[in-house]
């Protein structure tokens, strides 16, 4: 069934599988704050366990904001797991700081744990957007520095590891910066940021919650990006936003963002692909949608996605062989 709170509102989401456990950690906000735009001020991560991707039980809060003055003060936001060498669980997420004067600043942190269900927070942050090649709040009109939703997976070669985040290039037109960040570590504890992994002009403001999956044998980068982040050029086409793929020649890129398209129209955001238990691809999503009972704010059943050669994509296997809007 949907995983959804009655309390409380639940969108962006990661994943771990331990091999017997599928572990979801979740954004999340309580429904008394009235509007739900208010949930990103107020965000803790959860969890979640599952056999199967579909019945979950759910085990409360595990992380929430930092001390005042430190870079989690505000919320807690989306973020990556995996298991280091040696066995200990790295849960690498985004601390955004919201200022006085406006806008915020999202940096990295890091967590472990022993069992993926108690975690402690490391000093922080690891790692923060660097001015030689990333925007810096105030360097332009946009109301905060991008530098979040981190990826981390190890080097395809062995060399260390690799975070993929949500980032702006330092040039281009404001509504065109988006890139995919990246910054490397020999140990999962000391960081260097290094150049973007795309181009600035691909079409987008931002490039949210980035993940590199394998389909059907295929690399292939996810992200996404609504209709008002799109830029001006894709919304004048008549485009609309969603969640999106990019072929990926390697998984280190570089990842031509300007080729990407529509897996999910907006309705449904932040996907993440997984493999299930019997080695299908599947993506969740939450669900975006707003009714008359407002945000929806709960996380879909698994859709089973595969490699679309015709669209150089992903995209449900219910819609394989059919067009869909890019």
């Amino acid at each position: 069934m949907t995983f959804q709170l009655d309390h409380a509102w639940v969108w962006d989401f990661w994943f771990a599988d331990d091999g017997n456990t599928f572990h979801l950690f979740y954004l999340h906000a309580p429904k008394s704050l009235g509007d739900p735009e208010l949930r990103h001020r107020n965000s803790r991560i959860g969890h979640a366990t599952s056999a199967d991707l579909v019945d979950w039980q759910d085990h409360g809060p595990i992380l929430g904001p930092g001390e005042p003055g430190t870079f989690d003060e505000t919320a807690t936001w989306t973020g990556s797991v995996l298991r280091g060498p040696d066995g200990v669980w790295h849960m690498f997420y985004t601390g955004a700081r919201f200022l006085d004067a406006g806008g915020n600043i999202e940096t990295i942190g890091v967590a472990t744990s022993p069992d993926l269900h108690t975690w402690t927070k490391q000093p922080g942050p690891v790692v923060e957007a660097d001015g030689r090649w990333y925007e810096k709040l105030g360097s332009s009109s946009w109301p905060e520095e991008a530098w979040r939703d981190p990826w981390v997976f190890p080097d395809p070669a062995g060399d260390g590891w690799h975070m993929l985040l949500t980032a702006r290039a330092d040039h281009g037109a404001i509504d065109d910066r988006g890139v995919i960040g990246h910054a490397t570590s020999p140990d999962l504890q000391e960081w260097t940021v290094r150049p973007p992994l795309s181009r600035v002009g691909a079409g987008f403001a931002h490039l949210e919650v980035p993940q590199i999956a394998t389909v059907d044998g295929r690399s292939v980068l996810l992200l996404s990006c609504d209709t008002p982040r799109l830029s001006a050029a894709r919304r004048e086409a008549g485009q609309v936003g969603g969640v999106w793929s990019v072929p990926a020649p390697t998984a280190l890129g570089p990842y031509p963002v300007e080729d990407a398209t529509l897996v999910i129209e907006e309705s449904r955001y932040s996907g993440r692909v997984i493999e299930d238990r019997t080695g299908q691809s599947v993506l969740l999503a939450f669900d975006n949608s707003t009714t008359d009972d407002g945000f929806a704010g709960s996380i879909s059943d698994p859709i089973h996605v595969a490699w679309s050669p015709e669209r150089h994509g992903i995209v449900p296997l219910a819609l394989q062989n059919e067009g869909t809007q890019t």
